[in-house]
């Protein structure tokens, strides 16, 4: 079994990550494996209520390619558990703007898991968009992979996971020095 990154630790992935065939061609629904499965955006939107029907909710993502409006999935957060967003290659950067969408904007609460060509750069700059999940390269060293996120002793612009700016919280603590003396 692969391993991913969630929550800042190694764990087991249990999930399977459903691509289209070299052709381009979607597995049909009676294809998938059993288990968990993690289906892109367009077999979702094809095949909804039958995954719905065969599936239940804990064993349901949906991932997002680069070009997929993260709208689209907004009425289905009740349905699924995961969300994936795919990286196809290292310089395609439009899934940060995803994941802070999907988390800022369109409020989804569950897990957000970055797929594709992820590794050790990425991860500090993923977690700060929302990620809270990582399945790092095959060819990577996944326990290598999460000195990221203790690489920046401090940061400087809002995000995410914290969105106040460095001035506002160096202007909070010295109001609150100030009001404790």
């Amino acid at each position: 079994m692969t391993s991913i990154i969630k929550n800042r630790s190694v764990v087991s992935d249990d999930w399977t990550v459903v691509r289209a065939s070299e052709d381009g061609a979607l597995p049909g629904v009676d294809a998938l494996p059993a288990g968990k499965v993690l289906v892109p955006l367009a077999l979702w939107q094809a095949a909804r209520d039958t995954l719905v029907a065969t599936k239940s909710k804990a064993e349901l993502g949906v991932w997002l390619a680069p070009d997929s409006e993260p709208a689209d999935i907004v009425a289905d957060f009740d349905k699924i558990t995961l969300i994936g967003v795919d990286f196809p290659v290292f310089r395609d950067g439009r899934g940060y703007s995803t994941a802070y969408l999907l988390r800022k904007r369109h409020g989804w609460t569950g897990e957000l898991r970055a797929i594709g060509d992820v590794a050790r750069d990425h991860l500090h700059h993923l977690a700060r968009c929302g990620f809270d999940a990582f399945a790092v390269r095959a060819d990577k060293d996944i326990h290598d992979a999460l000195r990221a996120f203790t690489e920046f002793s401090v940061l400087y612009q809002g995000a995410v996971d914290d969105p106040n700016p460095l001035f506002r919280r160096r202007a909070a603590a010295a109001a609150a020095q100030k009001a404790s003396a």
